[in-house]
């Protein structure tokens, strides 16, 4: 079995090096040669592009664009271009470390009837550790709007951590539009549509970086995008 990750980078000049290091060495080790993991440079502004060119060979690859689009566009590139049997993505900074890479393919093993599976820090005792209290409060009113005025089912759709099966990627994919906030919540939405069935993978911060997200004005944004995904979703034609 095939597996593709794919990696969205936005101005990861500082960690990048590191990143594809780690990345390599854990895909070498836990599946051989069967692997291929796709760098997605979303417009970055810094030296991103370049150390991508320098670094990438062999199994592991990158695809640049200009200008910035966002990270549910960068994902979506990835999905569409991604050979693997199974197609995963993950952050740039590794925020769940690799481990749970290998722990997400064995769960597609163990559960033929998954066509995708997302990591859930509600479903891990230790999901929200290293959150300070701010930013724990921020995560937990996030998903609670996404239930209550999304109608979102899962336990938790906003980890930087999620897994599908090709014929379902290509599908979900091939019909997201939504490139920056609630990217996850509309890819999630249209699989449900579409029939696809999800399970939850539990997962914790390992490397924690300080949260980028301001909480009212991206909410607010969140919640247009939201919307909007709400009722295109509803129209969507599925086969």
């Amino acid at each position: 079995m095939k597996v593709t990750l794919c990696i969205p980078l936005y101005n990861e000049e500082k960690i990048l090096r590191e990143t594809e290091l780690a990345v390599r060495s854990y895909m070498d080790a836990t599946f051989g040669g069967d692997y291929e993991v796709i760098f997605i440079n979303d417009g970055s502004t810094d030296k991103t592009g370049e150390i991508l060119a320098e670094i990438c060979r062999g199994k592991i690859r990158f695809i640049s664009y200009q200008p910035n689009r966002g990270k549910g566009y960068a994902v979506r590139q990835g999905m569409l271009a991604g050979k693997g049997d199974l197609i995963l993505f993950t952050d740039g900074d590794l925020a769940y470390g690799t481990d749970v890479i290998g722990e997400m393919v064995a769960l597609f093993d163990a559960h033929p009837e998954y066509d995708a599976v997302v990591g859930s820090r509600v479903k891990h005792p230790e999901g929200y550790a290293g959150y300070n209290f701010p930013r724990k409060i921020v995560s937990k009113t996030y998903l609670a709007l996404l239930r209550v005025y999304g109608g979102l089912s899962l336990s938790d759709s906003q980890t930087g951590l999620k897994g599908f099966r090709r014929n379902a990627a290509k599908k979900i994919f091939s019909l997201c539009e939504v490139d920056r906030f609630a990217f996850d919540y509309e890819a999630i939405r249209i699989g449900q549509k579409c029939g696809c069935r999800f399970g939850e993978l539990p997962v914790k911060i390992v490397n924690n970086r300080p949260s980028t997200i301001r909480f009212f004005r991206d909410t607010r944004r969140m919640l247009r995008d939201v919307g909007r995904a709400k009722r295109r979703i509803r129209k969507l034609k599925v086969d």
